[in-house]
């Protein structure tokens, strides 16, 4: 009977050694939750680069960016043209740690045409 208790904590310590282990897996490593691209505008553009410090702040892994709070609220926006429509921009999103800084890099790279929204390629930083 003392074997099988052994032999099933040793089970238990290894399978709990692996969890830790999976939990603890490097950044870099594909998250599945994780967007590959955003919409984004100018203005929650600028709100991202100065919420950047706090939102890069944490443990590692996977970073919710939730930018609800920074978009505009009772202005009644411009009606797209009917040629071009633009596309909603994401507020809320899941990226990994290596997705963040590249957004980061993209949103200050000189030049870049946020508006009326533009979409953010996340998984080609270069």
């Amino acid at each position: 009977m003392k074997n099988s208790v052994f032999s099933w904590r040793g089970t238990v310590a290894g399978l709990a050694g692996g969890l830790l282990l999976i939990a603890n897996a490097s950044a870099d490593e594909a998250c599945g939750l994780c967007v590959k691209q955003i919409v984004t505008n100018s203005e929650l553009a600028t709100c991202f680069l100065d919420q950047y410090d706090q939102i890069a702040k944490g443990g590692s892994g996977a970073v919710v960016v939730d930018l609800s709070n920074c978009a505009s609220r009772g202005v009644v926006e411009a009606l797209p043209s009917p040629n071009k429509g633009a596309a909603e921009p994401d507020v809320q999103f899941m990226i990994s740690r290596l997705q963040l800084q590249c957004l980061k890099k993209k949103l200050e790279a000189p030049g870049i045409v946020l508006d009326p929204s533009a979409t953010i390629e996340l998984d080609t930083c270069g």
